[in-house]
């Protein structure tokens, strides 16, 4: 059995099939809705149900009971039981840059820290990737699993695509790209995927709160904003254990020098003697909390591992802050061998 869905704000409407939640239905006929997770976690596809029934197949914890009664749902787990009509932002221009599957050459590794790794894959002659910057692309792998990456550049960039992996212990993928990737090899890239980055058109200052190699996808923002001489004020907020972690701290600190509109502030949560560090400390939300005490104006922009990512949303959400205004992208991480 198939459902309607009616978007109330913008009037379109498309199908569900059995068995198929709203956002799978929503991608697969190219409607932009907003997500992230995709899991039910991080609360980024929440949309409110003005008419009709759905149910959810697992538990949920990115929305509270209150958010729930008002009539808030997670559309990446709502599975229709009737027709619905629910509001959403929906993000129209999403459309206009496809999903694509490519074949891309390594064409740089450069370590950037003791366990980050740049990685530079060149795009085939005469193709160009549009993307949004913020947005993600995922390595097929041959048994057609996929390992999603932040794309770290801004799009003006469009030739090549920069990535920073992190060397997780234990983690199959990123040992092998570590290990075993070589200069000239060819992968097969997916993308651009997701909905995280930067609402140009919104008058609210932008919170980039970034923890570990999460500041991949907010380095392109911040070079995004800088080519396109927006005027929008940034703070930055780079959450990381020990100042080594740091691994573009200098470009950052130039960002802020160079532009008035932009502020960093990198957070240290794990310091020692050997650091020498009289900068801030703790985790990163906090130190975002103990700067703003109005959260009215602000939208913030979450990227890195989930316990922060999640942490943050809910720090922010409990002072006040209208959680359609905070944007995530949560680093999962899979196959740790143990």
């Amino acid at each position: 059995m198939t459902f309607q869905i009616t978007l109330s704000q913008s009037g379109h409407q498309f199908q569900v099939e059995d068995n198929e939640s709203v956002l799978d239905a929503a991608i697969r006929q190219g409607i932009g809705l907003p997500y992230g997770c995709r899991n039910g976690q991080c609360g980024n596809c929440q949309g409110r149900i003005k008419s009709g029934t759905f149910q959810y197949q697992k538990a949920i914890t990115a929305l509270g009971q209150q958010q729930q009664a008002a009539g808030q749902a997670l559309l990446c787990q709502a599975f229709p039981q009737s027709d619905l009509e629910i509001e959403i932002d929906e993000l129209t221009h999403t459309r206009e840059v496809p999903t694509r599957r490519f074949p891309a050459k390594v064409t740089g590794f450069k370590q950037i820290s003791h366990d980050v790794i740049q990685v530079i894959l060149s795009l085939p002659n005469n193709f160009r990737l549009a993307f949004f910057a913020g947005q993600y692309i995922n390595f097929i792998l041959s048994d057609g699993r996929r390992r999603s990456f932040s794309i770290a550049n801004a799009p003006h960039h469009d030739g090549q695509l920069e990535l920073h992996v992190r060397h997780i212990k234990g983690g199959e993928f990123t040992s092998e790209v570590f290990d075993g990737m070589q200069l000239k090899d060819i992968v097969r890239i997916e993308g651009p995927m997701g909905t995280f980055f930067l609402r140009e058109k919104s008058p609210r200052t932008a919170i980039l709160m970034a923890g570990g190699t999460g500041f991949a996808p907010i380095n392109g923002i911040v070079e995004h904003v800088i080519t396109k001489n927006l005027p929008r004020d940034l703070h930055i907020y780079w959450g990381v254990r020990q100042f080594a972690d740091l691994y573009f701290h200098q470009q950052a600190l130039r960002w802020s020098q160079e532009n008035e509109n932009i502020y960093y502030t990198p957070v240290l949560s794990n310091c020692d003697a050997t650091d020498n560090w009289s900068g801030r400390t703790g985790f990163v939300h906090e130190v975002v909390l103990q700067d703003f005490n109005d959260l009215d104006n602000i939208e913030v922009y979450a990227s890195g591992p989930p316990v922060m990512v999640y942490a943050g949303r809910d720090a922010f959400v409990e002072k006040g802050m209208d959680s359609t205004h905070y944007y995530s992208d949560a680093f999962e991480f899979s196959n740790v061998k143990k």
